[in-house]
């Protein structure tokens, strides 16, 4: 619709000898069918059907990437975003604090930053 510059609608998805898709692969392929970029393309809440072989959610499909990024919430921008690396836990950040407090000097500043 112009409004929000998506289409929109439920997806059904055939998939016979495989457990499930992934969100990937479901916006290769509406890329394809559509004649968009996958950049553009938002898949969420598919659920399998009962028996397998066939799964049923919602897809919008943006006009433009800003638009993507300015309508769609965060927590869904985030799930197609590089995964971030974790800090180390607590735990780990004390023991290399207290295992610095022993050490002298360039081995001290070798051990890395907690």
């Amino acid at each position: 619709s112009s409004g929000i510059n998506a289409e929109y609608g439920v997806v059904d998805v055939i998939h016979p000898g495989k457990d499930n898709l992934s969100k990937a692969e479901l916006k290769d392929k509406l890329a394809t069918m559509y004649k968009t970029p996958s950049d553009v393309i938002m898949p969420f809440g598919f659920k399998p059907d009962f028996g397998g072989g066939r799964s049923t959610g919602f897809a919008l499909i943006y006009d433009y990437v800003d638009a993507l990024q300015m309508i769609e919430p965060k927590y869904r921008l985030q799930r197609f975003l590089p995964k971030k690396d974790k800090p180390s836990g607590r735990r780990q950040r004390k023991e290399l604090k207290n295992k610095k407090k022993k050490e002298k000097g360039k081995k001290k500043a070798e051990m890395g930053s907690c």
